[in-house]
């Protein structure tokens, strides 16, 4: 008889502890989200470390497919990617943040106006690296006081798979476009994460709502997606204005238009976003003179006033050669002779990579006759990517 009373006495104190770790877990839940709302987050749900289980073999495909063009960090860091617990051990619960950065208007408007150069939606204001880890970092402080376990913070720079993870929080699915969706708000969400050694209430994960729409891989303009939920980085805008280096594969340059850094076509384009309006009061406001800048203007840029213009925005992060080398694929599809006069002083730059944009441009604006005299009388040059533009252009 003493058998079952043992059995009786262990499952009854087994199950007073299991409801005093729930309320203990629920009690810290409640307040990383109470803190997160108070610190203008507009979403903040809770995954398990180990929620990712086919992200790994997803990551691996897009690398074997070499869809990651030249990011070779993706490929050195893919073993740390593949799950939380890779990354740190002792990680039981994972904290997933989202940020609204809905524009107030049609961010494809821009795409019209030839003359102004089109700046990425999440571009437009502060890095969004520095605001949300200074708001985690204040979050994680108080949490581990509270909680007296330990947290790390992370914001897209450290080899997390920060989609993968949102989508298992519940803060939305990852649509065709790979980007996340929320039913709240779109296409358009910042993310952050806190890893914690603390076990939380988790969330369930989020159904993918896309269905049949096809919306986001019709809007791109390469074609960049093989198919939906997959994309070859090689033929996105965005990699190519931002993450590319050298010159861009003449290919593609017509159909940038004049999106000089990033592109926002496919997140523009989910119907979701009608969602998307419900944002916080602390939402990031964009910065008057990223909205529609002026071509003529951004080609004037010499290094220190790149720097200067750009101070605080992460599209500083990309040098000023890369930028201006950019700008002059928009001058170049522009069809606005105005701009001829700034390409050739740029032909002369001092940069390799600007030079044999200015060659590209300069082919697209002027005619036959006036450009092939403008060639004749060029100075010397012994880059090979620009000597390949002038073979390109003919002369």
């Amino acid at each position: 008889m003493r058998v079952p009373i043992r059995i009786n006495c262990g499952r009854s104190a087994i199950d007073t502890a299991l409801q005093k770790q729930q309320l203990r877990a629920g009690k810290l839940t409640d307040f990383v989200r109470a803190e997160a709302l108070s610190l203008g987050f507009d979403l903040c749900r809770v995954t398990s470390a180990d929620s990712i289980p086919l992200a790994p073999e997803r990551l691996r495909e897009f690398i074997g497919n070499g869809f990651h063009g030249t990011m070779g960090w993706m490929e050195e860091t893919e073993e740390r990617r593949a799950s939380p617990k890779t990354l740190w051990g002792d990680v039981r619960s994972v904290v997933m943040f989202g940020l609204n950065y809905g524009p107030d208007e049609d961010p494809r408007d821009i795409l019209t106006k030839p003359d102004k150069a089109a700046i990425s939606v999440y571009a437009r204001n502060r890095d969004y690296h520095d605001v949300i880890k200074g708001r985690l970092k204040e979050i994680a402080t108080r949490f581990a006081a509270r909680a007296g376990e330990d947290v790390k913070v992370f914001v897209d720079t450290a080899p997390v798979m920060e989609k993968p993870l949102a989508a298992a929080a519940g803060l939305g699915w990852q649509g065709k476009h790979t980007n996340l969706v929320s039913r709240t708000h779109g296409s358009w969400l910042f993310l952050g994460s806190m890893f914690t050694t603390a076990q939380l209430q988790l969330d369930e994960a989020e159904r993918d709502h896309c269905g049949s729409c096809r919306a986001c891989l019709d809007a791109c303009p390469t074609n960049a997606f093989p198919e939906p939920y997959k994309i070859d980085a090689r033929r996105c805008i965005s990699y190519l204005t931002i993450e590319h280096k050298g010159p861009i594969p003449p290919e593609f340059r017509p159909m940038i238009g004049n999106r000089i850094y990033g592109c926002d076509d496919c997140l523009a384009a989910c119907p979701w976003n009608k969602f998307a309006a419900s944002a916080s009061e602390m939402k990031l406001q964009a910065r008057e003179d990223l909205k529609e800048p002026s071509i003529a203007f951004l080609l004037t840029l010499d290094d220190a006033a790149f720097r200067t213009f750009f101070s605080g925005s992460p599209v500083k992060r990309i040098g000023r050669n890369r930028f201006v080398r950019n700008v002059l694929i928009a001058a170049g599809n522009s069809g606005d002779s105005d701009f001829i006069a700034q390409c050739q002083t740029l032909a002369r730059d001092s940069s390799a990579e600007v030079r044999a944009m200015a060659v590209w441009a300069l082919s697209r604006l002027m005619d036959g006759k006036s450009f092939t005299t403008y060639a004749a009388a060029r100075a010397p040059e012994s880059d090979s990517n620009v000597l390949d533009e002038w073979r390109i252009a003919g002369v």
